[in-house]
């Protein structure tokens, strides 16, 4: 298990890689549970492509700040309801991911259709409120259309991604948003050929690709 200063490095690490990649833009939110605790650390509003150690906040479940400097992001009842309800969940990401956000706002429902996409397998369900998730009953609801799915979308809002770890969350990000890409092209192209669900689950129970995101986050964290 990670320490709670290998987390402070690794998150700041995550989120540049994000942030460099257009997945923030100015809006998003990553924050990862701290071990053997109640609470957990959660990247301030407005942060920057590069933070330091006082941009993550440590926040505990009641949705208090206990330290840090900044402000808390407005939709951080993201990540505490998801926490309350999701005991296997570590890391959580909202951002508002352009290809996948617009699944939304279309006639089509995103799927997997690209090896890496079959990841979400289970399904990706849609919290149909496109309001700002700023309180905890708005927050419990997501939770609660989230289920045990590993990712989820906010209908004409964004993306939310969990996973067990940093790396599962970052690199389910990332490849979230590249299957969400390829089905954004086929759509425009025609009618989608998305995979059958034999194949996906299929695919999905040889995958693992998280370390090969997380090789190049360090690899551009060491640049």
């Amino acid at each position: 298990m990670a320490t709670a200063d290998e987390l402070i490095t690794d998150s700041l690490k995550g989120w540049s890689f994000l942030y460099n990649r257009g997945f923030i833009e100015g809006f998003g939110h990553l924050s990862v549970r701290l071990p053997d605790s109640d609470r957990f650390l959660i990247t301030r509003h407005s942060m920057g492509a590069r933070g330091i150690v006082d941009d993550l906040l440590t926040v505990n479940i009641d949705g208090k700040k206990l330290d840090g400097k900044g402000a808390l992001p407005g939709e951080y009842p993201i990540h505490l309801e998801i926490y309350k309800v999701r005991p296997d969940v570590n890391c959580v990401l909202h951002y508002h991911g352009m290809h996948s956000t617009s699944f939304t706002t279309s006639e089509h429902t995103l799927k997997p259709i690209h090896l890496m996409g079959t990841l979400f397998h289970t399904g990706i369900p849609v919290y149909p409120d496109p309001r700002l998730v700023h309180d905890n009953e708005r927050g419990a609801e997501m939770a609660r259309v989230l289920g045990p799915h590993r990712a989820m979308l906010l209908k004409a809002h964004g993306t939310v991604i969990t996973g067990a770890n940093l790396l599962e969350t970052v690199g389910g990000a990332f490849l979230f948003e590249q299957n969400a890409e390829r089905a954004w092209i086929s759509a425009s192209m025609g009618k989608p050929q998305w995979l059958d669900e034999a194949t996906i689950a299929a695919c999905a129970a040889e995958l693992y690709p998280y370390r090969r995101v997380w090789a190049m986050v360090e690899a551009e964290a060491g640049k």
